[in-house]
């Protein structure tokens, strides 16, 4: 009896102590959405197969009715009335480079934190290292933590970009525990962490790179940045379908989300800001790569049309709007006859199933046959557009190439396209006009509709279209 009485006791009391224990969780890599166990789609977010397996250590609250230590001397949070709060223009920190200073809205803000994203070997981590030089050049002190590369490996790529002062300090290390310990001893003006799949918090128990890794380790930078004012910019890698790995609540939880797009085989890189609290979205920056390193490219439409062929059939020159700046882009289009039962289709750089859709306007509309032909759309350049003022373009080069009709080089066409075959009106005509002006075009093919709330422009003639049909006459 006693000695039943005894483990009765110890179960007891043992019940009541705080003990850690693991459990096996479920999350969402898309909205980081938990669950107890494994389900095909998510019911947040409605996704497929994106749930991921996790080992949990959850600890005991203690013994009944314990408090937390330093819960009484915690200080109470009170409400602030909102025309007390005082407005205090902070000065943005200029990185030296336009293009990037474009796309974060004039520049860092002091306090923020940035992700950036894109495919291995893009140039992140380049871009980065040359606006820490130029931070440090300026006397600012700045702090590259890199979990990726050692410090001879960084110290080649830096050889490359130029010269540094001793105004840039680096780190290597991947203990999140001790990056805090450094930064607030330090107290850097700009941080960077390369890459936040590499950081690794002790009190969660989840291999690095894991979801609920990525997201305590973001959130405990993201305390560092608001609490001590200090700029962070993290670098974030990609998964296949082109998002940031980790969870999707990631990108809500930073202030700014920059995309480095582009082919890393290629020489051309854009940097595309997909969020920005601190200034407009879908602006982009264009930027080279080079030996030393990430060239900025000021004029992005005389970049795109170089080498352009001269009285080809199936290109056009047409110009999409990337945020507040204008591009012209050259599109080409190339229409042949199937050699077998079904017509391949294939489009580069623009929406595959729009294509088909303005193919099928043609058709319709136009009773051009195309059921029975090969055809292949591209952006020359490889740039990714996906406006929709670039379909009078894209129907002008189909149609250019089917009829072996050649189009004005000197021409340039924009407006969106309807199912009815109609020219739709499209947003800042007159921005996109003088860009054409300015690189030497002389005609310009735009909506009926916009022609007539616009202003006329010297050295170029404007023609307003309101339907396909009196585009492709100008063709024929």
């Amino acid at each position: 009896m006693k000695r039943l009485f005894l483990q009765q006791l110890f179960h007891c009391i043992g019940g009541r102590m705080a003990k850690a224990k693991q459990t096996t969780m479920y999350y969402c890599q898309n909205c980081g959405h938990e669950s107890v166990k494994w389900m095909g789609q998510c019911p947040m977010c409605k996704e497929w197969n994106t749930f991921v397996e996790e080992t949990v250590t959850k600890g005991g609250s203690g013994m009944g009715g314990a408090i937390k230590s330093g819960a009484k001397d915690r200080k109470k949070a009170e409400p602030v009335a909102l025309t007390d709060v005082s407005m205090k223009s902070e000065e943005k920190i200029t990185t030296g480079i336009v293009e990037l200073d474009r796309v974060l809205g004039g520049g860092i803000v002091p306090g923020s934190l940035t992700l950036v994203g894109g495919d291995p070997g893009i140039g992140k981590s380049t871009l980065l290292l040359q606006v820490c030089r130029n931070l440090s050049s300026s006397g600012r002190r700045v702090l590259y933590i890199s979990g990726e590369e050692s410090l001879k490996q960084i110290k080649l790529r830096a050889d490359r970009l130029g010269k540094f002062t001793e105004s840039l300090l680096l780190l290597c290390e991947t203990d999140l525990e001790a990056i805090r310990e450094v930064i607030e001893r330090v107290r850097p003006e700009t941080a960077v962490i390369d890459s936040i799949q590499t950081m690794h918090n002790d009190e969660v128990a989840a291999a690095s790179g894991s979801v609920s890794q990525v997201r305590e380790s973001t959130n405990v930078l993201m305390q560092i940045a608001k609490g001590l004012g200090i700029s962070i910019l993290i670098v974030g890698h990609v998964t296949k379908e082109g998002t940031v790995a980790g969870p999707r609540v990631l990108e809500h939880m930073v202030d700014s989300v920059l995309y480095f797009e582009g082919d890393r085989h290629a020489s051309y890189r854009i940097l595309r800001g997909v969020k920005n609290r601190f200034g407009s979205t879908n602006e982009i920056g264009v930027f080279e790569m080079r030996e030393e390193g990430l060239a900025e490219v000021r004029n992005p439409s005389e970049f795109m049309l170089s080498g352009r062929p001269e009285d080809a059939t199936g290109t056009v020159v047409a110009c999409s709007l990337e945020g507040t700046r204008p591009i012209l882009i050259e599109i080409q289009a190339l229409v042949c006859q199937s050699n077998f039962g079904i017509p391949r289709r294939q489009a580069t750089g623009t929406d595959f199933n729009r294509v088909n859709l303005l193919m099928a306007v043609l058709e319709k509309r136009l009773h051009l046959k195309m059921s029975d032909c090969d055809a292949y759309v591209n952006i020359a350049g490889g740039m990714r557009i996906v406006e929709p003022a670039t379909d009078l373009g894209i129907v002008m080069a189909i149609v250019s190439s089917y009829k072996n009709r050649s189009i004005d080089e000197k021409a340039v066409a924009f407006g969106e396209v309807g199912l009815s075959g109609e020219v739709r009106a499209v947003s800042m005509p007159e921005i996109r006009v003088r860009e054409a002006q300015k690189l030497g075009f002389t005609t310009c093919i735009l909506p009926q509709v916009s022609l007539a709330h616009m202003k006329k422009v010297e050295g170029i003639r404007l023609i307003g279209v309101s339907s396909v049909r009196d585009a492709i006459d100008l063709i024929v």
